[in-house]
């Protein structure tokens, strides 16, 4: 019996794991938390006081990230389903029904979502415009030094462009140090545990995909046995 099966029939949690995220999608997110965290640390410890050669460092892991972020893009557009986080009228509608829930209010209660609850898909939505706009005036800001591939050239830009870029990329940087703040707190809250080890492990147990997600949003496959 499938997973689907199970949950429409409403039959006690099917044996065995299911996938909730592929070896290569592991890979790619512990790959950006590592580019994202080396980034912030040679950005940010320099400011206070910590003196090492970080500039090096921090454009080439600037680098990788760009690499990454083009990886990602095709793969989901090509590979996987984008439509899995883009929110839906379902999500709008269980998300209104949960505000009203938590303000007092009567009638129904939200269902469950699909892989992705509607407040992953914001979060998403968010890092993805600040990363974006990191990368883009990042590697703008590479202009300005020079580096084994190329040599400077400041005069690129106007002195006014030059501060907008700065400004967009001081702005964006601040903003991603909250929001991978948010990430770790919600990673390591008991309730979050069983999404924080699928990040790990690639699964989720055939009981946690029915008490938390809604079969008919997500058709999840029964790896029982897998590795």
């Amino acid at each position: 019996m499938s997973v689907t099966e199970t949950t429409a029939s409403a039959t006690p949690a099917p044996p065995g794991r299911v996938k909730r995220h592929l070896l290569a999608d592991r890979i790619y997110h512990w790959l950006m938390a590592a580019s994202v965290l080396i980034l912030m640390g040679t950005a940010f410890l320099p400011i206070i006081g910590w003196k090492f050669e970080w500039v090096s460092l921090h454009w080439m892991s600037g680098v990788v990230l760009t690499l990454l972020v083009l990886i990602h893009i095709v793969r989901a557009l090509v590979w996987q389903d984008w439509r899995a986080m883009v929110v839906d009228r379902a999500d709008i509608r269980n998300g209104w029904r949960g505000v009203a829930r938590a303000f007092g209010g009567s009638g129904p209660a939200p269902g469950k979502p699909g892989k992705y609850k509607i407040l992953q898909k914001l979060y998403h939505l968010a890092v993805a415009v600040l990363i974006l706009a990191i990368v883009v005036s990042g590697l703008l800001m590479l202009l300005k030094i020079d580096t084994p591939l190329w040599r400077r050239n400041p005069y690129w830009f106007s002195p006014e462009t030059w501060g907008v870029i700065y400004a967009v990329h001081g702005f964006a940087s601040m903003a991603l140090v909250t929001m991978v703040m948010i990430h770790i707190y919600f990673a390591l809250r008991p309730e979050e545990w069983w999404l924080t080890r699928s990040m790990f492990r690639g699964w989720i147990t055939g009981k946690e995909y029915l008490d938390h997600c809604d079969g008919r949003r997500w058709t999840a496959s029964d790896t029982a046995g897998e590795r």
